[in-house]
């Protein structure tokens, strides 16, 4: 299993580079784009900031759209986008709608038919593509990275997070999803990629994570704009506040108004993140 590069351009340096793979955990072709910052080589490898993308995003959306690569250059990080979801499994229901199947992965392992075979974002991100990315680029190794997301992909950052912190030096996240069991886009999805039991749920939702005891050593960082058309319904990091504050999780949460869920609101904030992030990484 490798990575095959599609395609590459210069950027800043370096280069911004996409690639394809068969994945057998996820039964299929996979993208992703990379960010490989200038001087990046096996006498001199770099961190890994891994970013996951939010609902009906591709490998190419932070990539094309929130500025990342000059911050990246100066900070000599390596920065790499996921795809969101498997494509084209042929699944009855799988593009019927925008916040489930093609796209909407909510970066779990799927139990319930017929899903639990290709739909396996978890394993993916946290163990193939790791392994993947890790034996292929001039990376320092595992555990010299850290994890930030957009939305449902800051759900799936603050997951992995808390859930592996010994790999992860720290973690971040842009508009996210932190209580998907207590919300429509997160119970939509849990009920049909995990099933009824919320037992199932509670390993993916980051507030009862915290909750249950995981912590991470590094405050947690939060960005969230008050303009967002999706705070009250579906985002409500107070919940996440709330369960920080009790169990003692440093939380850095900072609140922007006017700002909304676009790619906008990432590109003003991704520079605050990436040096947050190589703080920690030693960059």
């Amino acid at each position: 299993m490798t990575l095959e590069q599609t395609k590459a351009s210069r950027s800043f340096g370096g280069e911004q580079r996409y690639y394809t793979h068969v994945s057998e955990v996820c039964g299929g072709p996979m993208e992703l784009s990379i960010y490989v910052p200038p001087g990046a080589s096996e006498d001199s490898r770099r961190p890994v900031v891994w970013y996951l993308s939010g609902l009906t995003c591709t490998a190419e959306n932070f990539t094309a759209k929130a500025g990342a690569q000059r911050v990246a250059a100066e900070l000599g990080l390596i920065v790499v986008a996921p795809d969101t979801s498997p494509r084209g499994a042929g699944y009855p229901g799988e593009d019927e709608s925008w916040d489930f199947g093609t796209g909407a992965g909510f970066y779990v392992d799927a139990t319930e038919e017929p899903w639990r075979a290709r739909y396996r974002m978890w394993s993916y991100v946290t163990e193939e593509l790791h392994a993947l990315v890790h034996a292929s680029l001039p990376t320092r190794g595992v555990g010299h990275e850290s994890i930030t997301g957009h939305s449902m992909g800051g759900h799936g950052a603050l997951v992995a997070g808390l859930r592996l912190a010994d790999r992860y030096k720290s973690v971040s996240a842009f508009s996210p999803i932190v209580a998907p069991s207590e919300v429509p886009w997160g119970q939509k999805a849990f009920g049909g990629y995990l099933g009824s039991d919320r037992a199932a749920w509670a390993p993916y939702d980051a507030t009862a994570l915290v909750r249950a005891g995981k912590r991470h050593a590094a405050p947690i960082l939060i960005d969230q704009g008050l303009a967002d058309s999706f705070l009250e319904r579906e985002l409500q990091p107070e919940r996440f506040e709330a369960a920080c504050a009790e169990a003692g999780q440093a939380l850095e949460l900072s609140l922007h108004e006017g700002y909304d869920h676009s790619y906008f609101f990432i590109a003003s904030f991704v520079e605050k993140h990436l040096r947050f992030h190589a703080k920690h990484l030693g960059a």
